[in-house]
């Protein structure tokens, strides 16, 4: 019996090709931000399809914010807002558990990783703002999960401590999933057998331990998310 073997099918549409298309070639030509693009005419030429192609090739662009449309010079190169169409699409509602969980993994990672950055950017005055914030936090943890109001203002006061606007934006946009992710059941029940390095350890760890001393404290302050992510 012979067998029959089905080619794969390409089930790219046109625009999706000359989408990329149009990507490689102004890659290609070297443009930089603020330099114009080809005139609809001449990239409908270079790439062998319809205007009406190129048009709706360039919308997209547009929409994601490559180019834009400037006056007396046509479209341009722009420098897209990375996180602008991320964020419509970060409703924590509508996304599936394993990309929640996921989600909440990256909060875990970055808090891990940015003990170098705070200690060459704090201050004084960060230390003071974060005291005033844990005041009336209790001493350790009492084998409990941190109130998320708490969890909210000292991590935030983290974030805008590495003066990373990118990294500030970015947790912003990523709250409400960690918000929703702590009160859901997608993770397990917390381990209220052990304790856990508090927000007030934290800040005595950032005034006067070390870079590795603060990862450490971290780690145990968020071992118990770990733990919930992981079992």
């Amino acid at each position: 019996m012979t067998e029959t073997y089905l080619e794969s099918i390409d089930n790219q549409t046109l625009v999706d090709r000359v989408e990329a298309k149009l990507v490689d070639l102004l890659e290609q030509r070297k443009l930089k931000v603020g330099d114009t693009i080809p005139k609809e005419l001449d990239l409908a030429t270079a790439l062998g399809v319809s205007r009406t192609v190129i048009r709706e090739a360039l919308l997209r662009l547009r929409l994601v914010g490559l180019i834009d449309s400037k006056k007396k010079k046509g479209a341009v190169i722009t420098s897209p807002d990375i996180f602008a169409t991320m964020s419509k699409s970060l409703n924590p509602r509508i996304l599936d558990d394993s990309t929640l969980r996921e989600i909440f993994e990256i909060r875990l990672v970055l808090e891990l990783g940015m003990a170098d950055l705070l200690y060459r950017k704090v201050n004084e005055k960060d230390i003071a703002d974060l005291k005033k914030i844990v005041r009336n936090e209790p001493e350790d943890t009492k084998h409990q999960m941190f109130n998320s109001d708490y969890e909210i203002s000292f991590h935030g006061k983290l974030y805008e401590i590495t003066g990373n606007e990118t990294l500030k934006r970015f947790q912003n946009m990523l709250l409400p999933v960690f918000d929703y992710v702590q009160k859901s059941t997608i993770l397990k029940n917390p381990d209220k057998r052990k304790k856990f390095v508090s927000h007030r350890q934290l800040v005595q760890l950032l005034e006067t331990g070390t870079p590795e001393k603060f990862r450490e404290g971290m780690r145990s302050h968020l071992e118990n998310h770990f733990a919930r992510i992981l079992n």
